[in-house]
């Protein structure tokens, strides 16, 4: 039996392996040659339209590399990502996104497992039928990049394509290519993809084991990777811990740190308030700056009575805080932020 048509699935479906020749099925396309040279009176009179947004402010059309270690939640925000956007919903619990049809590639899942997470996402909420998952496709250069390109063709009005993960996709190197032109590559593939047709990419991938001051620098293999991706997204988490920041920079995205925090039992990140610095800190440290930017020149008791910690506790860390230049401290013995008011 033949795979039914979107029009026909009134719940999320997820698309088997068998059905693949249905719903990816690389076909022999024939490209029309594009336009790549003008003279700069001619480029300065084009209209281009505004560039389309899968997430405002975050998620651009283009390849989006999200990378992040091992187990850290990568899956569990590309999934929430695909849903929201499928259904017209909120990203991160917080940002409005426009509703379209999305390709989800969970290259590393299984249909059991993917039914189990989008029920814990979904909380009881219907499923878009908007939102295509496969769990096998073909490598970039053996035709992984015509099969998602076919499916672009037969929804038009797509707003994202998910890649989870990247090096599932990747294939093997020509024989003879340095890593870092084989890294290129590989993500140019896909890039040809996103360009032609507009849409955003989001790509999985990890991060290295050895930590790095610039997360771009953190991102695994060679800069060929995040230099060939038109934006990147670092997802850092302390183990253990339920706070992350999200770093994003790109060609069109403004370099900016989100703080998330995972809610588990709901299978979602959310966007936290304030910077992500107070978010990277310890919740004691983190407490202290929330209270003393809303309240700058307050004394460890004042600081302790408002926060519901303990006054011991909050002058230790103040001292420590102060040692770090984290803030400062008046003759008084009033603590503020560091360029706050002491007077």
């Amino acid at each position: 039996m033949s795979a039914a048509t979107p029009a026909e699935r009134p719940d999320l479906r997820v698309v088997e392996p068998g059905e693949q020749p249905d719903v990816l099925s690389p076909v022999r396309r024939e490209t029309g040659r594009l336009r790549t040279a003008w003279t700069a009176a001619d480029l300065m009179g084009m209209d281009f339209p505004p560039p389309r947004w899968a997430v405002p402010g975050i998620i651009c059309e283009g390849v989006n590399l999200l990378a992040g270690p091992p187990k850290v939640g990568k899956s569990w925000l590309s999934l929430a990502l695909g849903l929201a956007v499928a259904a017209g919903g909120q990203a991160f619990g917080a940002i409005d996104v426009q509703a379209g049809p999305v390709l989800y590639l969970a290259l590393e899942d299984t249909p059991r497992r993917l039914q189990s997470r989008i029920g814990k996402v979904l909380a009881g909420q219907p499923a878009p039928a908007a939102l295509t998952l496969a769990t096998s496709c073909p490598p970039l250069p053996q035709g992984g990049d015509e099969a998602i390109a076919t499916w672009l063709d037969r929804n038009r009005d797509a707003r994202m394509v998910i890649i989870d993960v990247f090096a599932k996709m990747r294939g093997a190197s020509a024989p003879g290519m340095s890593a870092y032109d084989a890294d290129y590559a590989a993500v140019g593939r896909i890039k040809k993809v996103a360009d032609a047709y507009g849409i955003a990419v989001l790509m999985v991938h990890h991060v290295r084991k050895a930590g790095s001051e610039d997360f771009l620098e953190a991102v695994s293999g060679t800069n060929g990777i995040a230099g060939a991706a038109d934006a990147t997204l670092v997802l850092k988490r302390p183990r253990g811990q339920a706070d992350g920041v999200l770093h994003v920079t790109g060609r069109d995205v403004d370099e900016s740190e989100y703080p998330l925090a995972f809610d588990a039992h709901a299978g979602a990140w959310l966007m936290l308030d304030g910077p992500a610095t107070d978010h990277e800190l310890g919740d004691t440290r983190s407490a202290i700056i929330r209270h003393l930017r809303a309240n700058p020149a307050s004394a460890p008791k004042v600081i302790a009575e408002a926060t519901g910690l303990n006054p011991a506790t909050v002058r230790q860390t103040c001292t420590r805080m102060l040692a770090d230049a984290q803030v400062t401290c008046d003759a008084a013995g009033r603590y503020s932020l560091p360029g706050g008011d002491l007077s």
